[in-house]
């Protein structure tokens, strides 16, 4: 496909991807049914048997976890609350909650967890706040490399609503899966379980988030997927302001589209994060992206669509001899739209966003930089393509952002910047694409 024109708001007439066929269900044979007859079980109200089938969860928030980190960035909790804040993107009537072990080394036992409407900072709305259960249990050890889904809540969700998710973490505990960006303040708290707790005395403020990895609601159907480095993850946007460009995005498609545009974002960007290759002094960096692609997207309930933007620190990381070859971009771009269209999912590509003035620039690296973006506009691979250079290039200066974008290092955009992002987002071709 041509790159968007970004003034263009007529819907792409080309097939949308079909959805992925629903899996078969195997019945047994004769001794399988004899054997739940004998346990009075067989046949007992066979349609809730598949009632889940059509409950539709999907994430109204999420984030991407990564870890370990290097033991002067390691948050470390001794028998206290940690109260994090997700700020919602579509609404729903029931919720469920996903957190990591995933690179813990031992077991993580959560003592208690609630989930709220959050009122502001610390506090959670009056009535709002639930407890949380894992198998109808109130506390869950999660082994280690391992997340856990709790149960189902019913807690009135409105979209953009700032949810609360309270976990109590008895004994000592390292912070080995985490969030390292989250641009939005969390509360630990003085020893003791406040789970429950409408507030508490804040020991201290965490700019992170530790195990937390997503929210679903129910009814919610579908989602986009926005994967890649700190351009998504937000780095340079304001702080608890909610302004990242996946953000602005569903706040478009809702207020723009109305109901056809309740579509779940989730944000799996990691600051640091590159295609090719991860730092191993670095991980809260995350593994390489062809490395978490299956678990961060291709996972992820009721997603139709991924839109990647990853690359410039491939190219920002490497020099001389080891400078990054736009090859190996190319075929990492191709085995992410293989792996997304092999699971019947759609992918939306973009050009690599100009870096002039940031540290690490200079002639060579740019000149990958503009064969890569090359490449993406003639290529066609990508469902659609974003041509979020031009967006915010000088037009003076190509290589480098508009002055009224900068968020001061040259590389990420400020708020102005990624509001122009995800305003050049063509909504009717990007919801076409989700079948």
């Amino acid at each position: 496909m041509r790159p968007v024109d970004v003034s263009a708001t007529s819907p792409d007439q080309e097939d949308a991807p079909r959805s992925p066929g629903r899996r078969r269900l195997l019945i047994a044979g004769p001794a399988l049914a004899s054997s739940l007859a004998l346990t009075g079980r067989a046949a007992a109200q066979p349609a809730a048997a598949g009632a889940w089938r059509n409950e539709g969860w999907c994430p109204t928030w999420g984030c991407a976890p990564a870890g370990p980190p290097t033991s002067a960035n390691l948050l470390a909790f001794s028998d206290q609350t940690v109260r994090l804040v997700a700020h919602a993107s579509i609404g729903g009537a029931r919720v469920r909650v996903r957190l990591s072990n995933e690179f813990g080394t031992t077991p993580l036992t959560i003592g208690a967890a609630q989930i709220g409407l959050r009122d502001s900072g610390v506090y959670v709305r009056p009535g709002s706040n639930h407890p949380l259960t894992f198998g109808g249990n109130a506390s869950v050890t999660i082994p280690p490399g391992a997340p856990v889904l709790s149960d189902p809540v019913y807690l009135t969700v409105a979209p953009f609503a700032d949810l609360s998710v309270s976990l109590y973490l008895p004994g000592s505990v390292a912070a080995n899966t985490v969030h390292g960006t989250a641009l939005q303040a969390g509360y630990v708290s003085s020893t003791g379980n406040f789970a429950a707790s409408t507030s508490f005395s804040v020991a201290r403020t965490i700019a992170s988030w530790p195990f937390l990895t997503e929210v679903l609601v129910e009814g919610g159907g579908r989602c986009i997927v926005a994967i890649g480095d700190s351009i998504t993850d937000g780095a340079g946007s304001s702080t608890n302001l909610n302004r990242r460009w996946p953000d602005l995005l569903a706040r478009r498609l809702q207020t723009e589209l109305g109901a056809a545009g309740a579509i779940g974002v989730v944000n799996r960007g990691i600051a640091g994060n590159q295609m090719l290759r991860e730092e191993t002094a670095a991980m809260v960096g995350g593994r390489a992206l062809l490395a978490r692609f299956d678990r961060d997207v291709l996972a992820t309930p009721g997603v139709r669509a991924v839109m990647l933007l990853i690359g410039i620190n491939d190219i920002c990381y490497t020099s001389g001899a080891s400078l990054v070859k736009p090859a190996d971009l190319i075929a990492g771009y191709r085995q992410l739209i293989a792996r997304a269209h092999g699971h019947g999912l759609a992918i939306v590509g973009s050009t690599l966003m100009p870096f002039e003035g940031f540290t690490y620039y200079n002639a060579a690296r740019e000149a990958v930089r503009r064969t890569v973006n090359d490449w993406l506009r003639a290529s066609g691979e990508f469902d659609l393509l974003l041509d979020w250079e031009a967006v915010v290039r000088d037009p003076e200066l190509p290589g480098r952002l508009k002055a009224e974008y900068n968020s001061k290092d040259w590389i990420h955009p400020n708020d102005a910047g990624y509001t122009a992002m995800a305003g050049a987002v063509p909504l009717p071709q990007l919801v076409a694409l989700l079948g």
